[in-house]
């Protein structure tokens, strides 16, 4: 019976060590990089410059919407690193005045990450930089957001994201601002 005590209270020890273990390490920065990395860094940081963006918040869309894979490609056909509608991005590569749009193209990161960036940076000026509706409306549309807006149906506030009627879309916004503020928290100095 000693003995069996005595193993028990080892096995304890060391589960409780494991666990603290477990615990610094799954907190600590550098693994945090490894979950949140910095992919294509030159790019986002070059575009969060031309569009007044927060690189964060580029990051925090690409890796809720692709999970840095620039081939994603999704059900309703949203392609590339930030998953843009053919739509989009062509009505972005005109608004960009651009000489002509390849449906391809969105799978390059580099056309991609800037379109998306420019989408980003307009749906800021549109929401006056407020990044939830910006987040809501990248994902459930800027004519959505306007009518839930318009409508009361949702304040556009963090407290009240259960009203948006978009479930997806709530999803969504919770992911891309849990994963900015994880961003932020991690690489601003």
């Amino acid at each position: 019976m000693v003995f069996r005590l005595g193993c028990l209270v080892k096995v304890i020890i060391i589960f409780l060590l494991l666990f603290l273990f477990l615990i610094v390490i799954l907190n600590s920065t550098w693994f945090l990089k490894i979950i949140y990395p910095e992919p294509y860094k030159e790019i986002v940081e070059e575009v969060s410059q031309i569009y007044q963006l927060d690189p964060y918040l580029i990051y925090a869309v690409m890796r809720v919407e692709s999970k840095f894979n620039p081939e994603a490609q999704s059900k309703k056909g949203a392609r590339g690193l930030m998953q843009l509608l053919p739509e989009t991005g062509s009505w972005i590569a005109r608004e960009l005045k651009y000489e002509s749009f390849d449906v391809d193209k969105l799978f390059d990161p580099e056309y991609n990450i800037n379109l998306g960036a420019w989408y980003l940076s307009y749906l800021n000026k549109q929401f006056d930089n407020n990044t939830v509706l910006v987040i809501a409306a990248y994902n459930g549309g800027e004519t959505n957001v306007k009518k839930w807006l318009k409508e009361n149906i949702w304040s556009g506030n963090i407290s009240d994201l259960e009203n948006i009627p978009f479930k997806e879309t709530r999803e969504y916004v919770n992911k891309v601002l849990t994963d900015y503020e994880t961003y932020k928290k991690i690489y601003e100095k």
